[in-house]
C-alpha cells in the first residue's frame, strides 16, 4: 500500500459484503432456475416469443418475472444495509427470508388462488423490502 502512495497511485480500498453475496447467489440461483423452467415449457409448447394462448407458458413467465421484478430492489436494499454497517444476524434474517419468500411464491402460483404458499410468498416479500428499508432510514442517522 505504501508503494502505491510513493508512486502516486490511488489508494484501493476493498470492501466485502459475504452476507448480500451469499443471498445475492442463492437469488440468482433461483431466478436461473425459473428461467430456465420457462425455456422447457416454451419448448414444449412450441412459442418462441410471448406465450401463444397457453396457460402453462403464461404461468412460467409470470413466475419468473415476479421474481425478477422483486428480488433486485430487495437485494440492493440488503446491499446498502451491509454497506451501512447493518448487524449480520438482521442481513441473515431478512435475506434467508427474503429466499423463503420467492420459493414460496413460486410454488404457490400455480396453485389455485387463493393459497398460503403464495400468499406468504407475497406478504414476506413486501415485509422484507419494508423492514429493510426502515431499518435503513435508522441506520443512516
Amino acid at each position: 500500500m505504501v508503494s502505491d502512495l510513493v508512486r502516486g497511485d490511488t489508494p484501493r480500498v476493498f470492501v466485502t459484503v459475504p452476507t448480500v453475496a451469499l443471498y445475492g447467489a442463492l437469488n440468482a440461483l433461483l431466478n436461473l432456475a425459473l428461467a430456465m423452467r420457462v425455456t422447457v415449457l416454451r419448448r414444449r409448447e412450441r412459442v418462441s416469443v410471448g406465450v401463444g394462448g397457453s396457460r402453462p407458458l403464461e404461468l412460467g413467465v409470470r413466475i419468473h418475472a415476479n421474481n425478477a421484478e422483486y428480488v433486485p430492489l430487495a437485494l440492493v436494499l440488503l446491499l446498502v444495509a451491509e454497506l451501512s454497517g447493518g448487524g449480520s444476524l438482521w442481513l441473515h434474517v431478512l435475506g434467508g427470508t427474503l429466499l423463503l419468500a420467492r420459493v414460496l411464491h413460486a410454488v404457490g402460483m400455480p396453485l389455485r388462488a387463493p393459497n398460503l404458499p403464495r400468499a406468504l410468498g407475497t406478504g414476506l416479500t413486501w415485509t422484507v423490502i419494508g423492514v429493510n428499508a426502515v431499518w435503513l432510514l435508522f441506520l443512516r442517522s
